[in-house]
C-alpha cells in the first residue's frame, strides 16, 4: 500500500494524533483501539507516539488488567478478546520498535501478559488472546542480539509458558500458530544459552 503524501499525509497523521488521544478516553476507546491496531504497519512513528503520549500506555494496560477477573474462572467473550487483543496489537507495535522497545522492558510490561499465557480454556477467545500476547514476546525475540530483551527473559517464566501453551492448546493453535509458539519457545531459549556461552569467561 503506497504511503499518502502531502495534504493526505498531513491528514493522516492529525488522523492517527487524534486516534491516539481517544484511548485516553473511555467511551471512545473501542473504536480507536480498532482503527489504530489496523493502521499500526502502515504507520512508521506509531510505537513513539503511543509510548510518549499522556495516557497513552496507561489505557492500553487498563484494557489488559481489565479483564483479568474474566481469566479464573474462564468467563471471556469474543468481544472482550477481540477488544483486548486489539490492544495487545498496539504493544506489540512498541515492542518490536528499536526506539521504544528497552523502554517497553524497563518498564516490565510483559509481566502483564504472563496472566495471560497462564490460560488453559481451549476457548477461541482463550486461543486468540494467548496466541497475540505471544506476538508482543515474539516481537521481542526477533531481537535476541540485544542483551535487555535476553536478560529479562531469562529473569521470567516466558519458557515454561511457551511449553505449557505447545502442550495444552486447542487444535487451533497446534494447526495453525504452532510454528509460532515452537519458535517463540525455541528461539527464547536457544538465543538465551548461545548468549551465556558466548559471554563467559
Amino acid at each position: 500500500m503506497s504511503e499518502p503524501v502531502g495534504e493526505d499525509a498531513s491528514y493522516e497523521k492529525e488522523r492517527v494524533f487524534s486516534l491516539v488521544h481517544e484511548l485516553t478516553t473511555a467511551e471512545q476507546r473501542e473504536s480507536a483501539l480498532l482503527e489504530l491496531s489496523k493502521k499500526r504497519e502502515a504507520v512508521p512513528d506509531l510505537a513513539p507516539i503511543l509510548w510518549h503520549s499522556f495516557g497513552t500506555i496507561s489505557a492500553l494496560l487498563q484494557e489488559i488488567v481489565h479483564i483479568y477477573p474474566l481469566l479464573s474462572p474462564p468467563a471471556l467473550t469474543a468481544h472482550a478478546s477481540n477488544r483486548v487483543c486489539n490492544a495487545l496489537a498496539l504493544l506489540q507495535c512498541v515492542a518490536s520498535h528499536p526506539e521504544t522497545r528497552t523502554l517497553f522492558l524497563n518498564a516490565h510490561i510483559p509481566l502483564f501478559l504472563y496472566p495471560f499465557l497462564n490460560t488453559v480454556s481451549k476457548t477461541k477467545p482463550f486461543e486468540y488472546l494467548r496466541l497475540t500476547s505471544l506476538g508482543v514476546i515474539g516481537a521481542l525475540v526477533k531481537q535476541m542480539d540485544d542483551s535487555d530483551v535476553i536478560n529479562f527473559l531469562l529473569s521470567t517464566e516466558i519458557i515454561p509458558l511457551c511449553l505449557r501453551i505447545m502442550e495444552t492448546g486447542s487444535e487451533l493453535s497446534k494447526t495453525e500458530d504452532v510454528q509460532q509458539i515452537t519458535h517463540c519457545s525455541f528461539s527464547i531459549w536457544f538465543g538465551s544459552h548461545m548468549f551465556l556461552i558466548s559471554h563467559r569467561g
